[in-house]
Formats: C-alpha cells, sequence, structure tokens
C-alpha cells in the first residue's frame, strides 16, 4: 500500500496532518478532518476520561490512584492537555474550551498548590505547560518569563538547575525551545528569539545528539523515535522543532538527518522504537512495528530538508 494512503487510513489525528503537511490540501477539506479529533478516536477518548471534578486523574502532575504499570503515569492533566496537543484537538471546540475552562478553575500544582495556568517550579514542567497553555488559548507571559531567566551559560535548560547542575540538557532544553517558539508565534518579543536561537545553538553545537566534551551520545532514547515524547528528547523531536520554526536546514544535522532516513523500512514507513512506559489513555501502537505517527513526522522533517 502507498504510504500516504496507509497514513491516511489512521486516526483523524493523523489524516488531518497528513492533509496539511504532505497533500497541502484544501485549508476547508483540513478543518473539517480536524474537527473530528475532538469526537472520534484518539482525541475522544482523551477527552472522555475527564473526571467528574473537571480534571483528568484527579490531579495536575500526578494521578491520585496508585499506577497499575511501571514507568510514570501519564494519565493527569498536564500529560493529557500535551497528549490533546500533538493531537492537533481544535481549541475553539466546545468540549475543548469546556476543559480548559474547568482546568483553569480547579487545577493545582502538587508542588505548591498555586493555580494551574501559573505554572510549577521546573522548567521542564513549565516549558510543557507554556506549549498547552497557548495552543488552548491561555495567556501565561509570567511563565514565559520564568523560563527566559532560568536559561544557563551554555545556552539551553536544565530541570536539575536548581539542585546544582551547570550544564544544561537536551531533554529540558527542548521542551523549553517549543515553548518559546510557541510564544513567538504569538508575539513579537526580541528577548524570546534571542533566547530560542541560544537553545538552537546549544542542539547545534552537539550535531543533536552527541555530548560536545566527548562526542557521546548522552542517552540511548536520544536515537530512538518515540510517540508520544513525553519530557524526554529524540532526534526526530529536535528536527521537527527546527522545521516548525522555518530553520535552514543545518549542516550540523547532517547525522541526525541521516538516522532518520536510516531508519526507514522498504515499505516506505517507519517503525515505533521505545514507549516511555506508565499509565496512559491510549495507546498509539507496539514498539518495534510501523507506526502512523512516527512515519508522518519523519515523512514531514525530510519533506523540510530535502525542500
Amino acid at each position: 500500500m502507498d504510504t500516504i494512503d496507509w497514513l491516511l487510513g489512521g486516526d483523524p489525528a493523523i489524516r488531518w496532518q497528513v492533509l496539511r503537511d504532505l497533500l497541502d490540501a484544501d485549508p476547508a477539506e483540513v478543518a473539517a478532518e480536524r474537527a473530528r479529533v475532538a469526537r472520534e478516536g484518539w482525541g475522544a477518548r482523551l477527552l472522555a476520561a475527564r473526571g467528574d471534578d473537571g480534571q483528568w486523574a484527579g490531579g495536575a502532575h500526578f494521578p491520585k490512584t496508585e499506577p497499575t504499570r511501571p514507568g510514570q503515569p501519564w494519565t493527569s492533566t498536564a500529560h493529557v492537555l500535551t497528549e490533546l496537543r500533538l493531537l492537533g484537538v481544535d481549541p475553539a471546540d466546545a468540549s475543548v474550551r469546556a476543559a480548559i475552562a474547568d482546568v483553569a478553575r480547579v487545577t493545582r500544582w502538587e508542588y505548591d498548590d498555586e493555580p494551574f495556568f501559573e505554572g510549577e517550579v521546573e522548567p521542564c514542567i513549565n516549558a510543557a505547560l507554556v506549549t498547552n497553555a497557548l495552543y488552548f488559548g491561555v495567556p501565561v507571559d509570567a511563565v514565559v518569563e520564568r523560563l527566559l531567566g532560568e536559561r544557563m551559560e551554555d545556552g539551553g535548560w536544565n530541570c536539575e538547575q536548581e539542585h546544582g547542575s551547570v550544564r544544561s540538557s537536551f531533554d529540558t532544553t527542548i521542551g523549553v525551545l517549543e515553548a518559546l517558539a510557541a510564544f513567538e508565534r504569538e508575539h513579537d518579543d526580541p528577548r524570546v528569539r534571542e533566547a530560542r536561537l541560544s537553545g538552537e545553538a546549544y542542539l547545534l553545537e552537539r550535531r543533536l545528539m552527541r555530548r560536545r566534551s566527548t562526542g557521546e551520545i548522552p542517552k540511548p532514547t536520544y536515537t530512538q523515535l518515540a510517540f508520544p515524547p513525553r519530557h524526554e528528547y529524540d532526534v526526530l523531536r529536535a528536527l521537527e522543532h527546527f522545521r516548525s520554526v522555518g530553520a535552514e536546514v543545518d549542516d550540523r544535522m547532517a547525522e541526525a538527518l541521516d538516522l532518520v532516513r536510516s531508519k526507514r523500512r522498504d515499505a516506505g514507513t517507519w517503525a515505533l522504537d521505545v514507549v516511555h512506559g506508565g499509565d496512559a489513555v491510549n495507546d498509539y501502537g507496539p514498539v518495534g512495528e510501523p507506526n502512523r505517527w512516527i512515519t508522518l513526522k519523519a515523512l514531514c522533517v525530510l519533506r523540510w530538508a530535502e525542500g
């Protein structure tokens, strides 16, 4: 089967992004398909999982119930909002607007009991919050200011800074870059652009996957393609970011691009390499099998990189 036809045989969340990003379809057709995300499949299941208290799993970052699977549970409010954004659910949908209003009203962070959209203390958590909040139309300027103030000397960010770390991390930096890019789409702030460029330089200096000091790959997951990426970094996520901001293809991306190309199977698909475990609402496919999300994202990145 043709790869595009195979992608179009998937969930509405996949189909509308294929229409937009790979087929350059008519905007009305794209919008009609996108509208189905809140009503069918993965998106509908996420929205239906919201509790009677207006939030997911009774908490901001941590569910109130004990996890049944090893790993971090991904069923709580912050993580579900990230998934809804990645699926591309329409923020204007009535059920989505109602959910965001409830979260703003009742959800508070476990760490300090602050309201959800006022942010937490760790930049990795706040980065996801900013990206999600802006997607759903909630202003979070104060949280962005905090992220700007937490940039480290090497140009990136690290959640472990408060515990004494003096070097940035790939994982935190990519999350903050996504947040700053989301803010830039709505605000003309040269400070945000400068911070984003410094974080991108941090990744490029490391060829998107290697320690600058030794050339080693810090974690095996950096070369393993995942969906959803959760708090983890991988080269496809980094390349997606550069594509999303319209960056010029840089020679320092070459190794990461070659890695993505090397993972393409004979049938024209890509497999899911790893699942960042724990309880979750949706199962996006088994490890080692062709995966529509990874295939879609890889094709989008290569389309950008190869013109």
